[in-house]
């Protein structure tokens, strides 16, 4: 990627979503100041983030660690925390953040529905140059937009970020555009869609509604053991298995990037008591929740 240079250096934090209607920005990351090293902070921001990166990182999101190296194109959801870690030698390239609100009434308002924005999806591309130079070409047009004077440039920019995204829709795995070929897939579909909606868990005062197969064939108007039978076909894996996954998935979010006791994590996950958290913490994962969080 070629080093693109810009007078305007930034002060502090980025000016994350300040200009005009306060949900778009652009910004490159040399502009960006340096930051002193320190621990591995995650944080859940309250905007999406699509980033051209260059560069040599490990790329903590949610409780999953990657290294990454060369140009990636890379996408951050504000449902799930993330950190980039910078490894050795320096990082290039550009970022544009946005809000929800920037997409309202557009063809893709629904954002956290898109593969590269759902928990557990796929949320970064390694680029060949070719690609690169593709994607470089779109963040200049981005950036030059964004310190325009045009009217109408907002318009203009969805398109180019719709843009990114398309070109990584199509990058997407086969499977992942998908017709369900019988009911038992549609229900599993439908069910898995029902679990992540309840996540992430953003305060101390939030709580879990459905914990069991019951609670969610009740939401979807089916009996419990067709369900059941459903998403064993569909998955392999029963129902209550699902649940009980996707809760440790959160409960380790919620240990490792919040400052939440554990008897608030157990509240928040529908526990009445800590200790009913505890012993469901250890039968998944083998350890207390205590001794993954300063593990």
């Amino acid at each position: 990627m070629s080093t693109i240079h810009h007078s305007e250096k930034l002060n502090g934090n980025p000016p994350m979503l300040q200009r005009d209607f306060g949900q778009f920005n652009a910004i490159r990351i040399q502009d960006l100041p340096k930051m002193a090293g320190g621990p591995v902070t995650y944080n859940r921001r309250d905007y999406y983030k699509i980033s051209l990166y260059q560069g040599n990182s490990i790329y903590h999101y949610a409780d999953k660690s990657l290294e990454i190296s060369g140009t990636n194109l890379l996408f951050f959801s504000p449902k799930v925390p993330y950190t980039l870690e910078k490894v050795c030698g320096e990082n290039y390239g550009c970022f544009c953040i946005f809000t929800e609100a920037f997409f309202r009434d557009q063809p893709m308002a629904n954002l956290g529905e898109l593969p590269m924005f759902k928990p557990g999806g796929k949320s970064f591309y390694k680029l060949d140059a070719e690609q690169e130079a593709h994607l470089e070409q779109i963040f200049e047009k981005i950036l030059a937009e964004v310190n325009s004077d045009y009217i109408y440039k907002y318009d203009l920019i969805r398109t180019l970020v719709s843009e990114l995204i398309h070109f990584a829709l199509k990058l997407q795995p086969s499977e992942t555009v998908y017709n369900h070929p019988d009911s038992n897939s549609r229900l599993t579909s439908v069910f898995t869609e029902l679990l992540e909606r309840q996540f992430p868990i953003e305060s101390a005062q939030q709580r879990l509604k459905m914990r069991s197969a019951s609670d969610y064939a009740e939401q979807l108007s089916v009996h419990v053991n067709h369900l059941n039978r459903a998403i064993r076909e569909t998955t392999g894996k029963t129902t209550t298995y699902q649940i009980s996954e996707r809760m440790i998935r959160e409960a380790k979010a919620l240990l490792k990037h919040t400052g939440w006791n554990v008897a608030e994590i157990a509240y928040c996950l529908g526990f009445e008591e800590p200790a009913h958290f505890h012993h469901f913490f250890k039968k998944q994962t083998g350890i207390t929740p205590t001794a993954f969080r300063v593990g």
